[in-house]
């Protein structure tokens, strides 16, 4: 690994030397494009569970560091992306240990602390990019998240590129990711709900913009002995007048298992319909969700199940569903789910910034009696589970001044289900204060 850095560099050094007659002038770009920045990320976490299970509490400080290069002049224009991730512990205990913002020591303590970093070689040509390396990628079936204090990564190689006016694409290789609390670069990929590893991801696909407010999105999938997933999107939306909107998205997600199939046979088709209406300030939207298949629908996780699987595999963000909330996605096998939703715009109140929203989501159908007793989802279901969450998620981001793009965010989540459903009764409490500095 120390020679294939070290070679990593003295590439770039010898690419960003200019050719015989080329003026040094269009290396300041190099440096005047360059960018770092600091997201400063305080997390109180508690997470309170019925039926004499352990709670999950801590407070927690994240600080992370991103570093973007300009590109050397040329037709191939040559950059590196860098970063610099570090957790520290405020409180927690080891009796309260499993949130996923602290790595957990054998003995069942949480860590003081932990730091991780990394770098991807970026490459680009025209209006196309390609990178080489541990990075974050985003797309709705291979994606990593920053739901706790250190952002999850992905190390492979990744395409993005908008030759064509209108159209994005997006491809990918990769090989290994890191949860949160994972410090090394080469953690596994998994098939989250299922608990089984693959050895390599690739995905294909982009949006098309069909009209203004109008794209449609296609995507495919391939974990490595796992499964062949596909996911198609349309969404719309329309300015009406009088500072009205409305839109509606349609979601298709198809799972079929593949190679070894390690997670036993998959068969899975998950709907999704949104539908929203805004009228100034306020916004009202109904989501509909149901999974055809005797498997849940199952994604991305990301990380090493080492230590007992106290610092284990984390679900990664390639769900792309408008029923997927605070806790639960509400993906059993033939689950339907229905939700009603609505935000406020507090600016129309004297308050810019701050926003309100609240949502109930409701769950039935669940059926898992026909999954093999062989399958890796084997116990996870009853016959007719059923389960409903409400959220509530206040939110203030600071307009101007010093402090300006500080955001705090208080979330609480309530979530109830019946025994058939597995995932039992909690309370969930988050309150999150991001700040994010640009250092240059």
């Amino acid at each position: 690994m120390r020679a294939v850095k070290t070679s990593l560099s003295i590439l770039m050094c010898l690419c960003a030397l200019p050719a015989a007659g080329q003026p040094m002038g269009g290396f300041a770009e190099v440096v005047d494009d360059s960018r770092l920045s600091l997201l400063l990320r305080n997390s109180y976490f508690n997470r309170s569970k019925e039926d004499g299970r352990s709670d999950s509490r801590d407070w927690t400080q994240g600080i992370n560091a991103d570093f973007t290069s300009g590109f050397t002049p040329g037709t191939f224009g040559l950059g590196l992306d860098a970063f610099a991730y570090l957790g520290l512990k405020l409180d927690a205990s080891p009796g309260k240990a499993g949130t996923g913002n602290l790595p957990v020591h054998d003995d069942g303590v949480p860590a003081d602390e932990y730091a991780k970093g990394g770098a991807a070689l970026k490459l680009r040509w025209s209006k196309t990019l390609l990178k080489l390396g541990e990075q974050r990628p985003d797309t709705p079936v291979f994606g990593v998240s920053h739901f706790r204090i250190v952002p999850q990564t992905a190390t492979g190689v990744a395409l993005e590129s908008q030759e064509w006016d209108g159209l994005e694409l997006q491809g990918g290789h990769f090989t290994s990711a890191t949860s949160p609390v994972t410090t090394n670069s080469d953690g596994d990929l998994w098939a989250v709900m299922a608990g089984v590893t693959s050895s390599a991801a690739d995905y294909l696909g982009g949006t098309q913009q069909l009209a203004p407010g109008l794209s449609a999105t296609l995507y495919g999938a391939r974990f490595e002995d796992i499964w062949n997933q596909y996911y198609a999107n349309l969404d719309g939306r329309l300015e009406l007048q009088g500072e009205r909107e409305v839109g509606v998205g349609l979601t298709l997600y198809r799972t079929q298992e593949a190679g070894q199939a390690k997670a036993g046979e998959i068969d899975n088709t998950t709907l999704g319909l949104s539908t929203f209406y805004r009228l100034g300030d306020h916004r009202f939207l109904l989501g509909l969700q149901k999974v055809a298949g005797d498997t849940p629908f199952d994604y991305l996780g990301v990380g090493d199940n080492d230590r007992n699987g106290r610092n284990g595999r984390d679900q990664g963000a390639s769900i792309w569903l408008p029923n997927s909330a605070q806790f639960s996605d509400f993906n059993g096998p033939h689950e339907r789910s229905w939700q009603l939703r609505y935000d406020f715009s507090l600016a129309g109140l004297g308050l810019p910034g701050a926003s309100l929203m609240a949502r109930y989501i409701s769950g039935a159908g669940i059926d898992g009696s026909h999954i093999p007793q062989d399958s890796p989802y084997a116990g996870r279901y009853g016959a007719d589970g059923a389960h409903h969450e409400t959220n509530l998620e206040l939110r203030y981001l600071v307009q101007a001044g010093p402090a300006k793009g500080l955001s705090l965010r208080m979330r609480q989540a309530w979530h109830r289900a019946n025994a058939e459903q597995g995932s039992g009764d909690l309370d969930d409490f988050r309150l999150i204060t991001d700040y994010p500095i640009e250092i240059f």
